[in-house]
C-alpha cells in the first residue's frame, strides 16, 4: 500500500479548514403564518377564514411545534349551525401540539398513538376529551377523539399540504373530528357595562367621551361580544388632549374615538408575543382611509405606534374574553387627522476619502486598527473568515515547499 506523504495530508486538512470557514452559518428558523400558508389553497378558504374569526390563527402562529388538520370547504358545512365559540372548540381539536408529518404518520409505532390537541392544552377540555387518537391500519391513518360518540366516524388522513420539519405540518383530513364535549353549546359571555368598567379604573374621562357619542357607543357595544380590544387613554392623557379634542369636527371626534377600538380580542400575552399592524373600528367607518397602527413589544412593554405619537400600555382594566380593555399612557392620534412626526435623520458617516486622507497623514498603529475595524463593519461577516482561510492555505503550501 502506497504511503501518503505528510505534506498532502497537511494540505488536505488545511483545505478542509478553509472550506469550513467559508461555509454559510446556520440560519435561524423562520416563523410561519398559518393564514398565509393556507391562502394559495382555495379549497380551504372556509377553514382558513374560521381560524381567523375564532382567533385560533394567533394561537397557532405563536407555537413552535404544531400540526394543523385541515378540511376542505364542503366538509366545513357541518359547522354552519354552531356558534363561533363552539366552532373554536371544535377546530382546536384539529390543532395537535406535536409534529406529525406524512412519514411519521406512516411509521407509527404499534400502529397507534394519542396526541394532545389545543382544546386540551388550553384547558378547555376535561379529562381525556381533548386528546386525539391516531391509528394506522391497512395503510390508512384515522383520527378520532376519546369522547367521540359511538356513531361517529373517524376522520381519515388524505394528504400532506405543507410541512416544515419539525416546526409546522399542515395535513388534510376527510372530515371534521367529532367530540361531544367540544360540540357542547358554549354559554354567552356575561353582560358587561363598558362605561362602568372604564369608570372604575384609570379611564373615567375616556368613558365620558364614549358615552356622549351615540355612534361610537353603539359601534363599540355591538362589537364587544364578538371580540374587541379597547385601548383607553388614562385620565391625565385625556386632560392633556382636551383642548385639541374640542377643536375637532364631529366626524373627526367619532373617528378618533373609534381609533382606540380594535375589532378583535387580544390578550396581554398575545400582545407581548406578536408585533404588527392592527385595524380599528375607525377603519371600517372610513372606507378610503387606513386608521391602523403598529403594535410593538419589548420585554414587558407594549407600545402602540401611530406615526404621530407612541403610547404604551400601563395597566389592564379588564380581560374577559372576548373583551379586553387596556389603559394607555397617551391619546392615540391617527396620521389621517394629525401631522406625521418624522424620525430624525441619521448622522452622516465620514466619507471614505476623508478617512483615507487622515490615515495617510498619520502612520500610527491606532489609525491602522480603526481602518481595519471600519472595513470589517462594512464587509459581509464571511470576508474575514475567507481571508484567514486563504492565508492559512498559502502558508501551508509555502511550508511544504
Amino acid at each position: 500500500m502506497a504511503r501518503i506523504r505528510p505534506s498532502i495530508l497537511l494540505s488536505l486538512a488545511l483545505a478542509a479548514t478553509a472550506m469550513a470557514a467559508l461555509a454559510p452559518r446556520p440560519v435561524a428558523a423562520a416563523k410561519y403564518n398559518i393564514t398565509k400558508l393556507l391562502a394559495p389553497y382555495k379549497e380551504f378558504t372556509k377553514f382558513n377564514e374560521m381560524l381567523s374569526k375564532t382567533r385560533l390563527s394567533y394561537d397557532i402562529n405563536r407555537r413552535q411545534t404544531i400540526t394543523v388538520l385541515v378540511v376542505d370547504n364542503s366538509a366545513m358545512s357541518v359547522l354552519d349551525h354552531y356558534s363561533l365559540k363552539t366552532i373554536r372548540h371544535i377546530l382546536s381539536l384539529h390543532i395537535l401540539v406535536d409534529y406529525y408529518g406524512d412519514k411519521k404518520l406512516k411509521k407509527l409505532s404499534h400502529g397507534s398513538t394519542a396526541s394532545s390537541s389545543m382544546f386540551q392544552a388550553t384547558r378547555s377540555a376535561s379529562g381525556m376529551s381533548g386528546y386525539v387518537n391516531i391509528t394506522r391500519k391497512n395503510g390508512k391513518v384515522d383520527f378520532m377523539t376519546e369522547d367521540a360518540d359511538d356513531t361517529a366516524k373517524p376522520s381519515r388522513y388524505v394528504k400532506s399540504i405543507k410541512e416544515y420539519p419539525y416546526d409546522i405540518s399542515v395535513l388534510q383530513v376527510s372530515s371534521i373530528i367529532s367530540s361531544a364535549e367540544a360540540e357542547a353549546p358554549v354559554p354567552p359571555p356575561a353582560p358587561v357595562d363598558l362605561v362602568e368598567l372604564l369608570s372604575k379604573k384609570y379611564c373615567k374621562s375616556f368613558a365620558s367621551l364614549l358615552s356622549v357619542n351615540a355612534d361610537v357607543f353603539r359601534a363599540v357595544n355591538e362589537t364587544k361580544d364578538n371580540g374587541l380590544t379597547l385601548f383607553c387613554p388614562v385620565d391625565a392623557a385625556v386632560a392633556a388632549f382636551a383642548d385639541t379634542y374640542k377643536n375637532l369636527t364631529t366626524k373627526a371626534k367619532t373617528a378618533i374615538l373609534l381609533y382606540h377600538a380594535v375589532p378583535d380580542y387580544f390578550s396581554l400575552q398575545l400582545l407581548m408575543s406578536n408585533n404588527g399592524m392592527v385595524t380599528t373600528l375607525a377603519t371600517a367607518s372610513e372606507n378610503k382611509k387606513d386608521y391602523s397602527y403598529d403594535v410593538q413589544n419589548k420585554g414587558e412593554t407594549v407600545t402602540l405606534q401611530t406615526r404621530v405619537v407612541t403610547s404604551s400600555i400601563t395597566a389592564t382594566v379588564g380581560d374577559m374574553e372576548p373583551l379586553a380593555v387596556y389603559a394607555v399612557s397617551k391619546f392615540l392620534k391617527p396620521k389621517e387627522l394629525f401631522r406625521v412626526v418624522e424620525a430624525p435623520a441619521p448622522t452622516p458617516e465620514p466619507s471614505k476619502k476623508k478617512a483615507k486622507a487622515t490615515d495617510a497623514g498619520d502612520n500610527s498603529s491606532g489609525d491602522s486598527g480603526d481602518d481595519t475595524a471600519d472595513k470589517g463593519y462594512a464587509a459581509p461577516s464571511v470576508l474575514p473568515r475567507w481571508v484567514t482561510a486563504v492565508a492559512t492555505v498559502v502558508a501551508a503550501f509555502a511550508l511544504m515547499d
